[in-house]
């Protein structure tokens, strides 16, 4: 069931970020050959508006082939007037962006969908309390709940650890306790932790942990809309993060997941319910969108590159620098693909 739902996630994703090349193909006057969900054998397939629309054996990725555009062979080439080629550098970076915009588009749909269904929280509910701590020393106990701090409202476990991180100075905790509301004054101390991307960071702690106690958000319409966006952003800003982070060393290649991840990913989100498929749906929407961005010839953001620079300097990149520089990208997806899975395997068997 897992591996069907990953399946019908990822075709799903893929689908919405070939319809945004093909739509802004089409406005800009461009024939579209074929488009594609998967890669390699063809299983079934339909004409429609001039189009091949097919399903392939292989369906990890998709594509749009439009008439003068081949990244199998970067020399194959048409200049007819509903050809790709002919298009300005500007006209073919729109259709080229249309793509990973369609995936950050429908994140924010798949958030905002989240938002009207109420989503799951953490509660300001302390669990453990560590020994020594200035929660310890100041006496806060298990199952205390943070009602305001400094006189702030607190109703979320986030909104507490912003004002612990960026406080200055000591803390006035109004605290519920079997019922009964007291005031507990503490300083946060600069503590040794990790952070999302496993790296060891120094931030103001107070030494306490959640209980995992959660609620649902009860939000008006305008803050549907501000949930939906806070949370594309927050997703795209983390992503792209942890891509810099990646390939400058800063975290380990051992880190990167594959296609088995996907899966594995997608059956505990599954199990969890439909909401959690819904955020997972949502963040591999804006992966695929910042993924696609990267500079990497064979990609989005490799054909946007070699288009800005046209652009600049008014002239085509050489056809032979092209050919040399699609083919070093392949070489890096496939690598990285490998990779993935490599260290997916690893995982399981570790």
């Amino acid at each position: 069931m897992s591996f069907i739902v990953s399946l019908l996630v990822l075709s799903a994703l893929i689908f919405f970020h070939e319809l945004g090349h093909y739509t802004a193909a089409r406005l800009m006057g461009v024939y579209v050959e074929t488009f594609s969900i998967g890669f390699g054998r063809k299983i079934a397939s339909f004409h429609k508006w001039g189009t091949e629309w097919k399903l392939a054996l292989f369906p990890l990725g998709g594509y749009v082939k439009m008439k003068g555009q081949d990244d199998s062979d970067p020399t194959k080439k048409s200049y007819d007037s509903d050809s790709y080629n002919v298009k300005s550098p500007s006209q073919k970076i729109f259709i080229l962006l249309a793509g990973p915009l369609a995936n950050f588009v429908l994140a924010f749909f798949l958030y905002f969908i989240i938002a009207l269904g109420g989503p799951e929280i953490l509660s300001p509910v302390i669990g453990n309390v560590v020994k020594d701590s200035p929660a310890f020393i100041s006496g806060v106990e298990s199952n205390d709940t943070v009602r305001s701090i400094n006189g702030i409202q607190i109703t979320t476990w986030n909104e507490m650890a912003k004002i612990i991180e960026t406080s200055e100075g000591s803390l006035d905790f109004e605290i519920e306790r079997g019922g009964f509301i007291q005031h507990v004054v503490l300083t946060p101390k600069i503590t040794q932790s990790t952070n999302m991307f496993n790296e060891v960071i120094q931030k103001k702690m107070i030494g306490i942990g959640s209980a995992g106690v959660s609620h649902k958000l009860e939000l008006s319409p305008s803050q549907t809309i501000s949930y939906a966006t806070e949370q594309t952003i927050f997703a795209s800003t983390m992503i792209f993060t942890g891509v810099k982070k990646l390939l400058v060393g800063e975290v380990p290649a051992k880190e990167l997941g594959g296609v088995i991840s996907i899966v594995k990913l997608t059956s505990d989100a599954t199990a969890a319910g439909w909401m959690s498929v819904l955020f997972f749906a949502a963040l591999i929407s804006v992966n695929l969108g910042v993924l696609n961005l990267l500079p990497i010839p064979a990609l989005d953001g490799g054909h946007i590159m070699f288009n800005f620079y046209e652009l600049i300097f008014k002239r085509e990149a050489s056809e032979a620098i092209v050919i040399k520089l699609t083919i070093a990208g392949w070489v890096v997806l496939f690598s990285l693909m490998g990779l993935g899975i490599y260290n997916d395997i690893n995982r399981l068997i570790g």
